[in-house]
């Protein structure tokens, strides 16, 4: 814990004094990202590190695999819809980026059948994916691909047809108001690779 505090006595010399200004308007103004990244708790991939961003430029929420459930209101809790809500509805974001990367533990788990890991919430949670494993397994069958890269990035775009389930995102993305992206960051070589036309190809 030293060393998280250390850390922050250092921001605030540094970074936070920088920006002083910016904080104060942010403060003084609210905020007004014009995207919104989900991306994993993967303590590898940090989007405001990766994207080289400043306070207030992105809207992050971070869970298990980068995954959005599909549009269910119920009396449950729902953590990551109710901050796409406020990201769409009430921070009227431009874009909203579904962020996956290599190596990710919660894809490797759902490959793996959960060897080894609770049942409580990371099973039940993982299996918004489960539709991504069955085209990944095709896939590695029929084409000989990785499985677990292919699974990856077949979890983006499950999550990207959920976010078309919200019926606020599916209306904004035909007026043309809000775009959606999928995005993958390769853990081993650096690249980012952006979904286009099906297929991820680098920026």
């Amino acid at each position: 814990m030293q060393r998280l505090i250390e850390g922050y006595r250092r921001f605030r010399e540094t970074a936070y004094r920088e920006h002083r200004p910016l904080y104060e308007a942010l403060v003084a103004q609210g905020q007004s990202p014009r995207a919104m990244v989900i991306g994993c708790s993967d303590s590898r991939v940090d989007p405001a590190i990766l994207f080289a961003t400043e306070p207030g430029e992105i809207f992050v929420v971070r869970n298990v695999a980068n995954l959005v459930p599909p549009y269910a209101p119920s009396a449950d809790y729902h953590g990551t819809s109710a901050a796409v809500e406020f990201a769409v509805r009430s921070l009227k974001v431009e874009h909203v980026i579904v962020l996956g990367h290599a190596r990710c533990g919660g894809i490797a788990a759902l490959l793996d059948d959960f060897s080894g890991l609770g049942a409580d919430f990371v099973r039940p949670w993982m299996q918004i994916a489960a539709p991504a494993k069955e085209r990944a397994m095709a896939a590695a069958q029929e084409k000989g691909a990785d499985p677990h890269r292919c699974c990856e990035q077949e979890a983006i775009k499950t999550s990207l047809g959920n976010l078309q389930s919200f019926p606020w995102i599916a209306e904004r993305v035909a007026a043309g108001t809000l775009q959606l992206h999928g995005w993958y960051f390769d853990l081993e070589t650096g690249e980012l690779l952006q979904l286009l036309e099906g297929r991820f190809e680098p920026v």
